[in-house]
């Protein structure tokens, strides 16, 4: 395996009430099995890049599947030589 980045996703359902729609995106990402955690404006996953992409591509298309008319999707991919985790990034604040 790979060293792990991070991959957020903010998905942005063109519709008149995005939030069940948003639901699905997490869905798919719950579903999956890797790391995540949901914030406010966005959620960020952790494991290998290219299954990441992935999931980003499945929870945009489930925006679609669940009755959106249009979809943008916001990403985000940090990677460093050394990998890096959702804690390296926030796990001095939970302390």
């Amino acid at each position: 395996m790979s060293d792990p980045v991070t991959v957020s996703l903010e998905v942005i359902p063109l519709c008149e009430d995005p939030f069940p729609v948003v639901d699905q995106a997490i869905a798919v990402i719950q579903r999956s099995g890797v790391r995540y955690e949901v914030g406010p404006h966005e959620t960020t996953m952790e494991g290998p890049l290219d299954d990441l992409l992935e999931i980003v591509k499945a929870g945009h298309r489930a925006c679609l599947e669940a009755g959106a008319k249009n979809v943008v999707t916001i990403v985000k991919i940090v990677e460093s030589a050394t990998g890096t985790t959702i804690d390296d990034k926030v796990g001095k604040y939970r302390e």
